[in-house]
């Protein structure tokens, strides 16, 4: 028992778990949402729209249980009363919370539709310009200096990621369309509407993550119950987005049409995969996250080609992942403080 419990506490351990866990997440939700997405169905498809909502809800139970067990020591009066005194107490802080919920929201929306549009390879890539946009909001709203070396890593970001979309090689624009349908069924109006996802959902992302972390200064609330109240508030605006784009569909054939154990994965994924990376994400410095990311891509390369049979790899292809994969490497390194060589003399 000593010897597990110490390696549980092994910081070698848990960076190397961070890892893998990491890797998981990033990997298996791309490659899921994107699977139920296109996979055939004999009846109507489910709506995005509402796995989102129930998304939002799965995330609201998970934490309201962690912080009952952790904050409020498994006692109801305590959990009600935290709640009381981090949501119900702070009506302005619930305003200020509604931008970043409804953008998450959403964000999340849009990556279904990016997903229904573009194979997870491509998609991987792409979504990596969140690094770009969280970097400018960073400097525009927070006034945050960036070394030449992050603004290095965001340009070959940028130029990675154009590279990606390039046709692969055609030698005029109507042979570019025929060879991307062909080889991913997919037509270039599809292609453009993932592309276009994607890239709102870069700066809803960035946005979003920016004014919260300026919001947040100087809070005292637990990670967990900012995530309820970010639940409670992105249901809310989801169930607003059922209404609006799926009303019809809803009383026609139910909130739940469609929904199978695969859904279910992506939703389970979606909610729970999030808060893992929460909790884990103190262990992982920026080289392992810049790891994790670039093996996630290579997953999704791999899986997107050989079994979801959607993506057709080239030479342009590999080039941009290259460098965006040594980008997300630049961009979270660090520089160390020289290490000073001077002795004292006695």
């Amino acid at each position: 028992m000593r010897r597990k419990s110490r390696m549980f506490q092994d910081p070698r351990f848990l960076k190397q778990s961070s890892l893998v866990i990491l890797i998981f997440q990033t990997s298996s939700l791309v490659l899921m949402m994107r699977y139920s997405r296109t996979v055939a169905s004999d009846g109507p498809r489910y709506l995005s729209s509402t796995a989102v909502v129930i998304a939002e809800l799965l995330k609201i139970i998970t934490c309201s249980l962690l912080v009952f067990m952790q904050e409020a020591q498994s006692s109801v009066s305590s959990f009600l009363s935290v709640l009381h005194r981090d949501i119900v107490s702070k009506p302005m802080d619930n305003v200020k919370i509604v931008v970043p919920a409804a953008l998450y929201t959403i964000q999340n929306n849009l990556l279904f539709l990016a997903l229904s549009n573009l194979d997870a390879a491509t998609y991987q890539v792409t979504y990596q310009l969140k690094i770009l946009t969280t970097a400018l909001f960073s400097v525009i709203l927070l006034q945050k200096k960036l070394d030449s070396t992050k603004w290095l890593s965001l340009v070959l970001l940028f130029v990675g990621v154009a590279l990606v979309q390039l046709p692969a090689g055609a030698k005029s624009e109507t042979t570019a369309i025929t060879a991307i349908t062909e080889a991913t069924g997919h037509s270039m109006t599809s292609q453009i509407i993932g592309l276009v996802a994607v890239l709102c959902a870069c700066f809803s992302s960035g946005f979003a993550g920016v004014y919260f972390e300026k919001i947040l200064k100087g809070t005292q609330q637990s990670l967990w119950m900012r995530n309820i109240q970010l639940g409670i508030l992105g249901a809310l605006t989801g169930l607003f987005g059922v209404f609006v784009s799926d009303g019809e569909k809803v009383s026609k054939d139910g909130f739940f049409q469609g929904y199978n154990y695969v859904v279910w994965i992506v939703i389970s994924l979606h909610a729970l995969g999030g808060l893992v990376i929460a909790a884990v994400i103190k262990y992982a410095d920026n080289i392992l996250k810049g790891f994790a990311t670039s093996i996630s891509i290579i997953l999704s390369t791999v899986i997107s080609y050989w079994f979801l049979h959607d993506f057709v790899p080239t030479s342009t292809f590999f080039l941009g992942a290259l460098l965006v994969m040594i980008a997300t490497f630049l961009y979270g390194w660090e520089r160390k403080p020289p290490v000073s060589t001077s002795t004292t003399r006695v």
